[in-house]
């Protein structure tokens, strides 16, 4: 056998997947079609860390609670930022009063602790600048904000430095049920092993494989707020308005500005969203919106299916909103089943620690100083938004699954994602990539091999 696991899939899961299956005595690799991992989280890089009141469906609010307590420790082991924020899901008229009575009993049911039903005066002492009339709202203490790239990128890395293999630029395509195992065919090479743990959208069979995933027909319309944007919200809010099936979210991110999103199933245009927001914060202006984006939202049941575990085979199919917040749990589980199917046993040489990363812009002056004094590079700023210097491009790139990309290094290190959008650090960022890969300035890409940033050079010189 070439390895006792293989994980398909680089994205949250399967990196997650890989993490705690590397704190066992088992020969893992992980296949992933793209340049990176975590290539699956979006690119504003702050997610919600839910906790199970808005879940209908009693086990995915299993899944989200659970999440929920494993992130908060997740983000102290590895040393990624996460800002606890208290949230408000509110009600405007009587038919949400009533939606938020029942989400508030439902919850209680399931044992959801720290959570609150507070009045419309209430909720406008906590938020005043809110700008509608508030019947009622669940008022709750478990929730937060967090990097999901950077947790996607710690899982890997720590993966990594405790021997688990990584397949990247792979494309699987077929799998083989063989008499103890599987034998799995990439574009590059052919592997067989005991068990196949799925967390891609594909359904792979001895008759190929098809989209298990539909289509979502709702879209999320996102703004991200500049910096300067000085409205001062303290929570997470949520406004329902089921007659439409829309919600509006505004939060504070874990870089230290907002995000103001509409969940609709009709295609709104910007002028549209930004009026939309504008009802509830009359204070936005569009000169305060950084980035406007568009995504599927999805709301699927996630399901761990084991139904072929004794064949050696685990499918994780589905995709939601809360993925981020589930992640956690849902790779807990996965580790379980495996630990017991093929009796493995845990490494006494198992290191839990992410290797060290300087930001500059969070490090105090004498910190600056100190690593200057150590490496120069990162004395020098590339990224004059952001303040991203040199030395920690250069770290992105050299850490272990470092970045070949340019998408790679603006979320690993937040360059080129500042009020400029690149115009002035992009080609320094590329003409590191190009130095430290060995590569050509027209071979750098922005995140996949059709993706060239600049095609080819405008005149050659000799000397200057």
């Amino acid at each position: 056998m070439d390895y006792d696991v293989l994980i398909l899939g680089g994205g949250l899961i399967g990196c997650a997947v890989a993490y705690e299956l590397s704190k066992y005595s088992l020969n893992i690799a992980l296949i992933e079609k793209d340049y990176d991992i975590a290539d699956d989280v979006a690119l504003v890089n702050s997610a919600i860390i839910y906790d199970g009141i808005q879940c209908e469906d009693t086990i995915m609010s299993q899944l989200q609670l659970m999440g929920n307590f494993l992130v908060k420790d997740l983000a102290v082991k590895f040393n990624i930022p996460y800002k606890k924020y208290n949230s408000i899901v509110m009600a405007a008229n009587e038919k949400q009063e009533k939606r938020i009575e029942e989400i508030y009993n439902r919850s209680a049911k399931k044992g959801i602790n720290n959570i609150a039903l507070l009045s419309g005066e209430n909720i406008h002492e906590l938020e005043p600048n809110l700008n509608i009339e508030l019947k009622k709202g669940i008022y709750s203490q478990n929730t937060g904000v967090i990097c999901p790239y950077d947790l996607g990128i710690a899982y890997g890395e720590v993966a990594f430095d405790n021997g688990v293999s990584f397949k990247l630029e792979e494309i699987v395509e077929g799998i083989k049920k063989i008499s103890k195992g599987f034998k799995v065919v990439t574009n590059k090479n052919k592997f067989t092993c005991k068990m196949v743990i799925n967390t891609t959208p594909e359904d792979y069979n001895i008759d190929g494989f098809k989209e298990s995933f539909p289509e979502s027909k709702a879209y999320l319309k996102y703004f991200l707020l500049e910096k300067s944007f000085k409205l001062k919200l303290n929570h997470i809010l949520f406004s329902y308005n089921e007659e439409i099936d829309e919600i509006i979210c505004l939060h504070p991110t874990v870089q230290g500005n907002y995000i103001a999103s509409i969940k609709t199933n009709v295609n709104l245009n910007y002028e549209e969203c930004y009026n939309k927001i504008k009802l509830l914060v009359p204070e936005i202006k569009k000169e305060d919106i950084n980035t406007f984006y568009e995504v599927p939202y999805y709301d699927e049941v996630l399901l761990i299916d084991d139904s072929l575990v004794d064949k050696g085979y685990i499918k994780i199919t589905g995709k939601n909103y809360a993925e981020v917040t589930m992640t956690p749990s849902i790779a807990k589980i996965v580790k379980e089943t495996v630990e017991n199917n093929l009796k493995c046993k845990k490494k006494n040489d198992f290191n839990d620690k992410r290797r060290e990363i300087y930001s500059f812009r969070f490090m105090s002056n004498e910190e600056r100083k100190n690593i200057i004094n150590l490496d120069k590079r990162y004395g020098k700023i590339v990224c004059v938004c952001n303040l991203v210097t040199e030395g920690e491009i250069v770290d992105a790139i050299r850490r272990p699954l470092g970045a070949r990309t340019l998408e790679g290094i603006k979320r690993r290190t937040g360059a080129a994602l500042g009020s400029c959008k690149g115009a002035y650090c992009i080609n320094k960022i590329i003409s590191i990539l190009a130095r430290e890969t060995n590569k050509k300035m027209t071979d750098i890409v922005k995140d996949s091999k059709n993706s060239k940033i600049l095609l080819n050079r405008i005149k050659e010189f000799d000397e200057i």
